[in-house]
């Protein structure tokens, strides 16, 4: 099997190439659209079953992004995009570690060698996926910025001509945004891609017993990843729709 970085493609559809990871994120995609179906169709005062599990987690994210915030409304305004990276992301880090994934494929012929080419492939151990998600996460905390206190003092923040250290301070200001894209990005991908790695290479030296630890490490780490970017997403939001003095 070789370690690739890019993720493989496996088809296309019309001119779009498909990749593993791509059908991967689908899938959890199209398995958390489901789920949440399901969870509020029958909804109960007291809940019971799938409903009762969903609202735990909700509850518990909710009441999360509040005490950060401490402010009721902004809490209930940027829950459902905080919540729905945090849901997304460890649902992607988790089914990365299903087996199968990355196990089951077609072989085909590269550079004279048989490689296997996986059918799947974790949705995050894909740098698009994070670059994507991180795209999503730094433009929300601009839109939200600028419509919490307007866009002219938003603007300020990065365009400042009231001295020479305010301006430079501003430049430092607008580069800080767009490195966050690269941290945010590669962070998560860093972790899940070399988790992953590792994973197979204890899998393959030494199969079925030595892996079960560092599986149950990685869902820890996914859990922690996905914390992460929602809690950096979170505190982003705080310092933007808060005016600075």
């Amino acid at each position: 099997m070789e370690i690739s970085i890019a993720a493989e493609k496996i088809g296309h559809i019309g001119s779009l190439p498909i990749t593993n990871s791509m059908l991967l994120s689908w899938i959890v995609f199209a398995g958390l659209s489901v789920a949440s179906l399901v969870a509020t169709k029958k909804m109960k005062m007291v809940p019971t079953g799938i409903q009762n599990f969903f609202e735990m987690i909700v509850e518990s994210l909710y009441n999360l992004v509040a005490d950060v915030l401490e402010n009721e409304a902004q809490a209930k305004k940027y829950f459902p995009l905080l919540a729905t990276i945090f849901l997304f992301v460890i649902a992607n880090n988790w089914t990365g570690l299903i087996p199968g994934v990355g196990t089951i494929g077609f072989h085909e012929i590269k550079n004279g060698n048989q490689i296997l080419v996986p059918l799947f492939r974790g949705g995050n151990a894909d740098l698009n996926t994070t670059l994507a998600l991180a795209i999503i996460a730094v433009i929300a905390v601009q839109v939200f910025g600028v419509a919490a206190i307007g866009t002219v003092k938003y603007a300020k923040k990065f365009i400042n001509f009231s001295s020479p250290i305010n301006f430079f301070l501003g430049i430092l200001e607008m580069i800080s945004e767009f490195s966050r894209l690269i941290s945010f990005s590669f962070r998560l991908f860093g972790n899940i891609f070399a988790g992953e790695v590792l994973l197979m290479i204890i899998a393959s030296l030494v199969p079925l017993v030595a892996p079960l630890p560092f599986y149950f490490l990685e869902l820890f780490v996914g859990l922690i990843q996905a914390l992460v970017f929602m809690m950096l997403t979170l505190v982003f939001i705080k310092g933007a729709t808060t005016e600075a003095h």
